[in-house]
């Protein structure tokens, strides 16, 4: 199969490997990201010439305005498309904007998913990813195979387009919130005198167990803040869960206060891009006390 393929960055880049070794021929526009050495694509001018030239497209980009401009903008994938193609956004955005974009390329034939995915940059390396869809059933089984190249966990949500898009938002609440929880837990552990580290190992044999404070716990006690999982990108995500949240008329006040401390840690110089885990520094700061400081 022809696949495009748009958006070749830290998760896209090895999504893009496994679906060409996988014996589809992938082509390409670049924009912000270098073709990767190791990947064999077609790379043309435009993402018009990518969905003339292509069966399927798909989209793995930052936000919802740069879905919208690669999209909808000037030689986007919408001046390219032909009756039959599916496009496929594999990017976690809105999905009031999902919505919108579905509509507008279902007018001109073209079949749409929203199939945001979780697992970050080591599941796409893995093709070990969570992928979330939301569209018609006869659309994802066309996509079926795509998504068993690249993931483990695939779910139908529903079959209206924004449905995946809400469902990766739910996880991004979820994340958020323990990894706040494990924060708060392991700041007050330890100003109250207690070894953070050991802590952390009693209560990943009780009931407080979770990936989150396994993962993410030794992140925080070990300062280890390089990406993974950027604080701006998980910021973005709680954004988009405030303003779905305000369309539905859903109180989310943990997610606004969650949002909130991320707020704090981005405003530091480099905060932005370190990984969500670095929530801890927020709750450090108005306690006056870090992980890293002595015992009491």
């Amino acid at each position: 199969m022809r696949i495009g393929f748009i958006g070749l960055g830290v998760m896209g880049a090895p999504m893009a490997r496994h679906l060409a070794a996988a014996g589809h021929e992938i082509v390409t526009v670049l924009n912000r990201s270098p073709l990767p050495a190791d990947l064999e694509a077609v790379v043309v001018a435009s993402a018009a010439e990518v969905a003339s030239r292509s069966e399927v497209v798909i989209t793995m980009l930052p936000d919802t305005p740069d879905v919208e401009r690669v999209l909808f903008g000037k030689d986007g994938v919408a001046e390219g498309i032909s009756a039959g193609t599916l496009v496929i956004d594999m990017s976690s955005v809105s999905p009031i904007a999902t919505e919108r974009f579905a509509a507008k390329l279902r007018k001109a034939g073209a079949g749409y998913l929203d199939a945001p995915v979780s697992g970050g940059e080591v599941g796409a390396k893995a093709a070990s990813l969570t992928i979330m869809v939301g569209g018609p059933k006869i659309e994802f089984e066309r996509a079926l195979p795509i998504f068993e190249t690249l993931g483990k966990n695939i779910t139908l949500i529903g079959e209206r387009n924004g449905a995946g898009q809400t469902c990766k938002i739910a996880n991004q609440i979820i994340v958020a919130l323990n990894i706040e929880a494990v924060a708060e837990a392991l700041v007050f552990a330890s100003k109250a005198g207690c070894d953070p580290a050991t802590v952390r190992t009693a209560l990943m044999g009780g009931f407080a167990s979770s990936r989150v404070l396994e993962v993410h716990g030794e992140r925080m006690i070990s300062r280890s803040f390089a990406p993974g999982f950027r604080i701006r990108l998980h910021q973005k995500d709680l954004g988009l869960a405030l303003e779905s949240a305000r369309a539905l008329g859903v109180a989310l006040p943990n997610t606004a206060t969650a949002q909130e401390l991320m707020n704090a840690c981005s405003a530091r110089e480099g905060g932005a891009d370190a990984d969500h885990s670095s929530l801890v520094r927020a709750l450090e700061a108005l306690s006056g006390h870090e992980l890293s400081n002595e015992r009491v």
